[in-house]
């Protein structure tokens, strides 16, 4: 399951920097989340990180991109994969 950040944000910032995947980015009125990105930090931390640090609880799952703990884990070894080889 990628989050999703609703119209409720206020654009305070505190959600961008906490994403280790760097999933979250300024939307044309809000930050808003690459689903093909947000592994809802599986393989990083034990919570999404920017939900626990969202001061208006705008972050649900997005209904649009179930996905098993299973599948998210797969993509976050798919992301640090590509990672890794953008690095080299």
């Amino acid at each position: 399951m990628a989050l999703w950040i609703t119209d409720e944000c206020i654009n305070c910032d505190v959600c961008e920097p906490e994403c280790p995947n760097q999933a979250i980015t300024m939307g044309e009125e809000h930050y808003v989340i690459d689903p093909r990105r947000c592994t809802e930090c599986v393989g990083h931390f034990d919570e999404p990180q920017c939900v626990q640090v969202c001061p208006v609880e705008c972050i649900p799952v997005n209904p649009e991109h179930v996905e098993s703990r299973e599948q998210l884990a797969l993509k976050y070894r798919a992301l640090q994969s590509g990672a890794a080889s953008a690095a080299s």
